[in-house]
């Protein structure tokens, strides 16, 4: 097997096919190194054109440069984050890649940003292994916790954070003190704390960071949740909730926030054309919404992938693989449909966002500098992300030695020559004289569980070397 290049994806639709190979040949012009006066060590991930390397960024293309076969790695842009920490705990939002200064915005002067790098670290472990990494990050991201509980939570035991904080710049959210998404990043964050610690089994650490969760999960779901309407609000300093309903109503189902019965009412809200059942899901403010603006207009209507993947990895974990795949496959036929407006076969950009009921990029009158194109730390994540974990179907976890494959219709799919650390697999469905079949190839024995249309689910553990699975046997 091949050892030093991108795995490969296989699809019945050779558009998602392409779309894939192109986003890697495109990440390579990322990767840059700061201004000698930057005092940054190494190659970072960013977005080339903006002298600024952002905590966001970071975070999020760790999840599709997991899967780079080591080509790439996740960790470095999350180190350059974790080599500034203050000694208060603080890590800022963005620095200079030219002065290495932080980037300190006037509706954010504290430089606070999403607090997901445990969710990072989290998914990284589990495609890596690297079990030392997490020994060394945690005492950092323990820190940093701290310096966030000191500064900015409040004796109700939610978050009051800057406006700029979560990086939604422009959605309306009224007289909002306490915001949804921030607290509930803020949970998320307890969640897989406490799971990293349960790595290094350290018990203390663990039941404390649980302890914080269900805590936080107790008052969002007191204050934020309005049963009438089945969603999550924003509060005001009053606690009285702001009934806007953005696209930071969804964190939820990411924390696993909702119980079963909230959950399916708030995934009701998403399928619904009156609120985010928009022909590109998901638009960053409900239809239904007086300030909704069709052409997108920043965070009033633009479809941003990084909050799609937001949203359909919450749907995960409700498990609706169904909604999940139906979505994220228009989602990048929308993608893919606005590569090529003048009929040329997808020679044009990914965007930074797009518009929500027609293929495009978003528009903003006013705003010369949106959406970026080629804003590759946001878009790779469906392009490639989405496309290995919810399109083709595929989870893995390399220290429990697992891949789980969900089919929703079978269909001639699949990946090759994907490592799981010194292992390369190849896992593909083809439809065969003896009917459908699964081949495998392997350097190493895994197991391998696959659940197809919800109905059949097995676990086998797969041998070194080549192997086939008959569906109809299974």
């Amino acid at each position: 097997m091949t050892k030093h290049d991108f795995p490969k994806i296989h699809f019945y639709d050779q558009d998602f096919v392409d779309i894939y190979d192109k986003t890697w040949a495109w990440i390579q012009d990322c990767w840059i190194n700061g201004a000698p006066k930057s005092g940054f060590d190494g190659k970072f991930f960013a977005f080339p054109e903006s002298q600024t390397v952002t905590q966001a960024d970071a975070i999020y293309s760790s999840f599709f440069l997991v899967y780079s076969n080591r080509i790439f790695q996740a960790h470095p842009t999350l180190d350059l984050f974790y080599s500034r920490q203050e000694a208060n705990g603080a890590i800022y939002s963005a620095y200079s890649t030219v002065s290495g200064a932080p980037v300190l915005e006037k509706d954010n002067p504290e430089g606070l940003g999403i607090p997901l790098f445990a969710w990072a670290e989290h998914n990284i472990y589990h495609k890596s292994g690297n079990k030392k990494r997490v020994k060394d990050v945690l005492p950092i991201l323990c820190k940093y916790s701290t310096w966030i509980d000191t500064m900015f939570k409040k004796p109700n035991g939610l978050y009051k954070t800057p406006p700029g904080a979560t990086g939604m710049s422009n959605v309306p959210r009224g007289d909002a003190y306490y915001m949804m998404d921030f607290n509930t990043m803020m949970a998320i964050n307890m969640l897989y704390m406490s799971a990293l610690a349960d790595i290094l089994n350290d018990k203390e650490i663990s039941f404390q960071y649980k302890k914080q969760y269900f805590s936080l999960k107790t008052r969002i779901n007191s204050l934020m949740y309005n049963a009438a309407d089945g969603f999550y609000y924003d509060i005001n300093k009053n606690e009285k909730q702001v009934p806007i309903k953005t696209i930071a109503g969804f964190w939820p189902l990411l924390a696993e926030i909702p119980n079963g019965e909230k959950a399916e009412r708030i995934i009701e809200i998403l399928s619904d054309p009156k609120f985010f059942g928009t022909a590109h899901p998901f638009p960053s403010l409900a239809v239904s919404e007086k300030d909704f603006d069709e052409s997108g207009r920043g965070y009033r209507g633009s479809v941003f992938p990084y909050l799609t993947f937001m949203v359909i990895k919450g749907l995960e974990r409700y498990q609706r693989w169904d909604i999940a795949r139906e979505c994220a496959i228009r989602h990048v036929y929308f993608m893919l449909d606005s590569m090529s407006p003048d009929g040329n076969h997808y020679s044009g950009n990914l965007w930074e966002a797009y518009m929500p009921n027609k293929e495009g990029p978003a528009k903003w009158p006013g705003k010369t500098n949106f959406p970026r194109a080629q804003y590759l730390t946001s878009d790779a994540l469906s392009t490639i992300c989405l496309t290995i974990e919810n399109i083709v179907g595929l989870s893995i976890s390399l220290p429990r030695k697992t891949v789980d494959w969900v089919i929703p219709s079978m269909e001639i799919m699949g990946v090759e020559n994907l490592s799981l650390k010194n292992n390369m697999i190849t896992i593909l469905s083809n439809k065969s004289s003896r009917g459908w079949e699964i081949k495998l190839e392997s350097e190493k024995l895994y197991y391998f569980t696959i659940n197809i249309l919800g109905v059949k689910e097995k676990t086998l553990p797969i041998p070194s070397g080549k192997c086939s699975i008959l569906i109809d046997k299974l």
